[in-house]
């Protein structure tokens, strides 16, 4: 059986929550490995919702191990209000279900208030960020000035960190023309967090070691998408992370022959939040028909994501970086009724067509994209279980993703409900 590694393939928002929620009955483990609580995750199980940005997807699963990598940078007390939340609709949180990497990187509040700091002050030129302290907490870490988790164990040492910390924050924020931080009120606040965090802290890389010699079968839940990728993204319109399935090793502190199956995870069109580029995106009735039908507004922000047809060279890009052995399809149902659907199957930029994007930015705005127009079809796919449920027009146009972006399809989304899914090959059977 393969330990799989699950990533997005486009911008975000792909439906990783439930893919990973899906598969996760038939893994023993659950790790995110990187990312912080910008990356929202919704999971519609039965009559209930759970909304969850730092908890692993799988955790709603009894019986299942759920571990936050060194990869993730972590918020003490938005995890702390997550795990109330979660508990509150019935689901047992306790430190014999949940791991929290030791090494991993803590967001402070100042981290929080660096970001929105930047945002305001960048104007037209921003980022479009989340705002939770996500960058900011990332170049701490490698920075060799970050606060992580198993420090809050010792005070004394503590409040050494906080005062190297705040020669760095304290000198932007003077800049900024704001109040500095006062060391011992964020020492207090930390000191009152710490036995809430260190009941879950361990060494994740030890755990996992043990774990994978047991037999036992592990999912890696990456968040955001590939097209983030502080590398290989439309930077400087990205996270801060590594997003694509590579990182899921370092992130998690297992070598790369752990990881056996790669499933990226792709709606069966396009949308991104925030600034930069969008090569596909839908300025028009049909584009709105699609983010009405799709409800397309982030978990975390609440905005509205821009939506655009499907982009074959962006997938077959990510996917080749990523080495993607299969795509779940999500939100096929979305594309109901439609006469026609475009797939952009190359750029024109100038003069000369390209089969990639390029990697300067102003490349990236400038690409206009080449379209090949795909019969619609007129029968729901919504709630679809099996393949022959699917009209044949739908089959059509999922075989032709499948050719344009050299991935088979493994699994297809049809609703956000759990079982709405059509398994074409199991990632763990590989």
């Amino acid at each position: 059986m393969a330990n799989v590694a699950v990533v997005g393939a486009q911008w975000g928002d792909e439906g990783k929550g439930k893919i990973v929620d899906w598969l996760s009955h038939r893994a023993d483990v659950i790790v995110r490995f990187q990312g912080g609580h910008n990356a929202g995750h919704t999971l519609v199980i039965d009559d209930a919702t759970y909304k969850m940005s730092l908890l692993p997807s799988g955790v709603v699963r009894r019986g299942k191990l759920s571990i936050i990598g060194n990869g993730v940078v972590i918020d003490p007390w938005a995890l702390q209000k997550e795990i109330a939340a979660v508990r509150a609709a019935g689901v047992a949180i306790a430190p014999d279900n949940l791991i929290v990497g030791e090494n991993a990187t803590l967001i402070l509040p100042l981290h929080r208030e660096l970001d929105g700091l930047r945002e305001e002050a960048s104007g037209a030129t921003r980022i479009g960020t989340t705002r939770r302290g996500i960058g900011p907490a990332y170049e701490d870490k490698v920075g060799r000035r970050a606060v992580r988790v198993c420090d809050l164990a010792d005070p004394e040492t503590l409040a050494g960190k906080i005062d190297n910390l705040l020669l760095h924050h304290n000198a932007i924020r003077r800049g900024l023309g704001h109040p500095p931080i006062v060391a011992r009120d964020l020492l207090a606040a930390l000191v009152d967090i710490a036995p809430d965090i260190l009941q879950y802290a361990g060494p994740v890389w030890r755990n996992l070691a043990r774990l994978r010699q047991a037999g036992k079968r592990i999912l890696f839940e990456g968040a955001q998408g590939a097209l983030l990728d502080v590398d290989h993204g439309t930077y400087p319109y990205v996270t801060s992370s590594n997003t694509v399935a590579g990182q899921a090793a370092a992130g998690a502190g297992v070598g790369p022959s752990a990881i056996g199956y790669v499933l990226g995870i792709a709606k069966a069109y396009t949308t991104r939040v925030g600034e930069g580029p969008f090569p596909t995106e839908l300025h028009d009735a049909i584009g709105r028909e699609i983010a009405d039908r799709g409800k397309e507004f982030g978990t975390v922000t609440g905005r509205p994501r821009r939506c655009g047809w499907f982009d074959a060279v962006l997938v077959r890009q990510t996917a080749t970086i990523s080495g993607i052995h299969g795509i779940a399809l999500t939100k096929l149902d979305v594309l109901d009724g439609l006469d026609a659907i475009r797939v952009c199957v190359g750029y024109r930029l100038g003069a000369a067509e390209l089969d990639y994007l390029p990697a300067a930015s102003a490349r990236q705005a400038a690409v206009a994209p080449i379209y090949e127009t795909l019969e619609g079809w007129r029968e729901s796919t919504r709630g679809a279980r099996r393949w022959a449920d699917l009209p044949a027009t739908a089959i059509k146009y999922i075989r032709r993703v499948e050719e344009l972006i050299g991935v088979p399809v493994a699994l297809l989304s049809t609703s956000p409900e759990r079982e709405d899914t059509i398994l074409v090959r199991d990632p763990f059977a590989d």
